[in-house]
């Protein structure tokens, strides 16, 4: 255990060895339709994400003693196991920081105040939550943000044992963060050596990734990736490079963590929209989104499905009902007749409530469920976040242990299990 207060040696020990390591190639207050309560099928996924940066979530932020630490997850789980949640969706690597004990990277300042500093008393966290989630009947998704570095460039200070410290030349600085280049082929053998870290070490149920691929746009700015595409020899355009580049790790990741945990899941949570039908008719769905995953974020996530190199999409339909650019129930048809045979559960931003008319609709939450419930296509739902289900907004808390959730259901099987 004493490496694990000192992981410079360590860590520069694998790094050395790293590059020499060939991967082979994760309710109450408002009326209830009673379709809720009753006509749902046996499996359901019933996911919360639980958010770590920035202590969003958990663990709360200038409480670092590893006891509350254990306390207040414990009393999260209960809470979200009583409402009849099945599965949690845990950050355990935030920025290229850590919420275990690892020699690749240090231990996260969200953790601990401190980027580096380890748990007093010594814990390991993921070991800790995945043992607490599994005891009652829960799944636990790993969630890993794989290309973001450093969330911001102009607070706090890196540990010395930071990525970015010893290969400085691996990343591309965005407005106020630092990101891996996804061009280069070490980063994505990094990353997916990072991932095998996990999956071997850790009873994970799934790897799971978020929205953040190449970052969202910056008005006026450019990602800084321009002398990399013009000296990679490519024939492809810089937007079919970049996806290209994006596909890759992708593609990589799912032979890692199939490779050396097959039964172990690997899920993308991608931005709501795919493409807007006026850049593809074929494809596209009837919206006028303003950011997609296809031409912003260079994310081509129905190849992904397609290739069978993810084993659920989650996609994070975060609109209302009666959103103008993107309807909630037309992506909801859409993502159900685009996922290759996947299973399908939509993301729902109950994050919103009370933040314009729609959302203080007490009988807009109702309506999503029921739409998620109609479609046959669709496996489940996934709610962001956790913190806004402590707060209870119009008793849709309730409604979930109450109605929506009362009747216990197991979580959808996949071709990984």
């Amino acid at each position: 255990m004493q490496t694990l207060h000192n992981p410079i040696p360590a860590l520069l020990d694998r790094l050395r060895i790293f590059s020499g390591i060939s991967l082979l190639i994760a309710f109450v207050s408002m009326p209830v339709p009673k379709l809720m309560a009753q006509d749902i099928s046996a499996a359901e996924f019933r996911g919360v994400w639980i958010a770590t940066v920035s202590n969003i979530d958990w663990p709360r932020s200038g409480t670092y003693y590893s006891d509350f630490h254990k306390e207040s997850f414990v009393k999260l789980l209960n809470k979200h196991k009583e409402a009849g949640f099945n599965a949690v969706i845990v950050q355990i690597r935030p920025s290229t920081d850590a919420f275990y004990p690892s020699t690749l990277e240090p231990w996260s300042q969200w953790l601990t105040g401190t980027q580096g500093l380890p748990p007093q008393p010594w814990l390991d966290p993921l070991a800790f939550m995945i043992e607490e989630t599994h005891k009652r009947g829960m799944e636990f998704h790993a969630w890993i943000n794989p290309y973001r570095a450093v969330f911001n460039i102009r607070e706090g200070k890196t540990s010395p044992a930071h990525i970015t410290r010893i290969h400085p030349e691996w990343f591309l600085t965005y407005g106020d963060k630092k990101y891996f280049d996804p061009s280069n082929p070490e980063t994505r053998k990094y990353v997916a050596f990072l991932i095998r870290d996990v999956v071997t070490r850790y009873d994970v149920d799934a790897i799971h990734f978020d929205d953040y691929f190449y970052p969202y746009k910056l008005p006026g700015k450019e990602f800084p990736d321009q002398n990399q595409y013009l000296t990679s020899g490519t024939v492809l355009s810089i937007e079919d490079w970049r996806r290209s580049n994006v596909d890759s790790i992708i593609s990589l990741i799912s032979r890692t963590i199939h490779h050396y945990k097959p039964e172990c899941q690997f899920g993308i949570s991608p931005f709501g929209v795919w493409r807007n039908a006026d850049k593809d008719p074929e494809r596209g769905s009837c919206t006028r989104a303003g950011c997609t995953n296809y031409d912003d974020l260079y994310a081509d996530i129905l190849l992904w499905l397609k290739n069978d190199w993810i084993d659920y999409v989650a996609p994070q339909l975060y609109w209302e009902t009666a959103s103008r650019s993107a309807p909630f129930e037309t992506l909801v048809d859409w993502w159900g007749d685009h996922c290759y045979g996947k299973n399908c559960y939509i993301g729902i931003g109950l994050y919103k409530a009370g933040s314009n008319n729609h959302w203080r609709d007490r009988n807009e939450f109702p309506r999503q469920i029921q739409k998620i419930r109609s479609d046959s296509k669709v496996q489940g739902l996934a709610i962001y976040s956790s913190s806004i289900l402590e707060k209870n907004p119009y008793g849709w808390s309730d409604s979930l242990r109450l109605n929506y959730f009362k009747i216990p259901a197991p979580t959808p099987t996949t071709g990984r299990k």
